[in-house]
């Protein structure tokens, strides 16, 4: 083990990891990587609702999914603090896509000493730590395929170009992913995540936990028997058939046609709103982390 494979590993275990450590091999400084211009990629508010397909195709990776699901970090568990960590993940994609080095590093830092409590234990199925790239990788790449998913549905599918692919890896060099681990091109991009696909196994814990995301059972027991049915539509809707298969659903007519009708009114409902409200909340939620950052207040 080289001296700079052992400085990360040890920052690994280390209870207050430095989010500012790279490898000693990226070819890009942490500065650098936090000087990165916006993402530039069209962030439409509706893309919420893509929210939780998003979340399980994350943590169908089993390291990530009980990374989650051992969490001892209680202030961002989804079915304790619903609102709250909706909130900050969010935040994230907003902060990703801002142009402000300060921002960014903030908010690392903040998610940073969140992450250093997810780590497993010796009774953990799989072993995993927040702060290990390829993981942030896999996470980085879910977000960018759903931001993919949902320009094409609602937005327009000539902005995915190899330009807004290549500003996506700021999803992942925000934290601590060096910007080479992101495939080259789109087109290696589809190669990793086809490979990542056949490895996904998603047991009986965590797909009760992930069927509990899709029926939205976090919001509590009226609001997911009067909305549950309408989010799991949305869930499936939005989720890849690879993921459909590893998780055991598939999507009913009944449900498709309203996933679709669904799809065609509310694209050419936001076609013809203002900017401001087609990237709400996405443009509430970083002017709140701006807000919190000059008041001093928690980001996470």
């Amino acid at each position: 083990m080289t001296t700079q494979d052992a400085a990360l590993a040890a920052n690994l275990q280390s209870p207050s990891p430095d989010t500012e450590l790279l490898p000693q091999t990226a070819r890009a400084s942490r500065a650098e990587l936090d000087a990165i211009p916006a993402a530039d990629l069209r962030m439409l508010g509706i893309a919420a609702l893509a929210g939780p397909a998003n979340v399980i195709m994350q943590l169908a990776l089993p390291a990530v999914g009980y990374g989650v699901y051992e969490s001892r970090v209680d202030s961002g568990n989804l079915f304790k603090h619903p609102i709250k960590r909706t909130r900050t993940t969010l935040s994230y994609l907003a902060v990703a896509a801002s142009s402000d080095p300060k921002i960014r590093k903030a908010y690392r830092r903040a998610v940073g000493r969140a992450h250093a409590q997810v780590r497993s234990t010796e009774r953990s199925p799989v072993k995993y730590n927040a702060f290990d790239p390829e993981l942030q990788l896999w996470v980085a790449a879910c977000l960018y395929k759903g931001w993919e998913d949902v320009q094409r549905i609602y937005g327009d599918p000539a902005d995915v170009t190899e330009a807004a692919y290549q500003a996506g890896a700021v999803m992942g060099t925000t934290l601590q992913m060096p910007r080479e681990m992101w495939p080259a091109t789109r087109a290696d991009f589809e190669v990793y995540w086809d490979g990542m696909i056949e490895k996904l196994t998603i047991d009986s814990v965590i797909r009760g936990h992930l069927l509990a995301i899709a029926r939205s059972e976090f919001s509590g027991p009226l609001a997911s028997k009067l909305i549950g049915w309408y989010t799991e539509i949305f869930t499936i809707g939005f989720l890849p058939e690879g993921f459909r298969q590893a998780m055991g659903v598939e999507m009913k007519a009944w449900q498709q046609r309203v996933f679709d009708t669904h799809n065609t009114i509310a694209r050419f409902l936001i076609a013809h709103l203002p900017k401001p409200l087609q990237t709400f909340p996405f443009n509430l939620l970083l002017a709140d982390v701006k807000w919190r950052i000059r008041t001093k207040r928690p980001l996470v």
